[in-house]
């Protein structure tokens, strides 16, 4: 993830999200790129941010959502992942080509609404998601 990428997607999110929110972009092993916590956003959701875009570029799913429909209905399989992945949706990988760039976590509204989020943000970069 180049960091003019990882700023893009951050203002984009930022200018179109319909209310307070935090953005964590990682790069492909999740680690920071780029972050914000826009005012008025509860102070955790800059850490559920980051797990959501931890989770997608360690556990090699599309998105949080995706890993978390797979493993609904077993417990088990969940308790056996890394305690720090998260299973809300709002993180997605973001592919340049076939090369995973990096992943978007963004919390603070409703989980489908955080997902669309880093959609429209990672696609606005040129980036594309699965």
């Amino acid at each position: 993830m180049k960091l003019a990428q990882a700023q893009q997607i951050v203002a984009h999110v930022v200018a179109n999200a319909p209310g307070p929110v935090s953005v964590f972009v990682g790069d492909g092993h999740g680690e920071l790129v780029a972050a914000a916590r826009m005012d008025g956003s509860n102070h955790d959701t800059r850490f559920n941010a980051q797990r959501k875009a931890f989770t997608v570029a360690r556990a090699g799913v599309p998105s949080t959502m995706a890993l978390g429909e797979w493993t609904a209905e077993d417990r088990m399989e969940r308790l056996n992942f890394d305690p720090a992945y998260t299973f809300w949706p709002g993180g997605v990988a973001a592919w340049d080509g076939d090369t995973l760039a990096g992943a978007v976590g963004v919390s603070g509204l409703a989980g489908e609404v955080d997902d669309a989020l880093a959609r429209a943000a990672i696609e606005a970069a040129g980036l594309s998601v699965r």
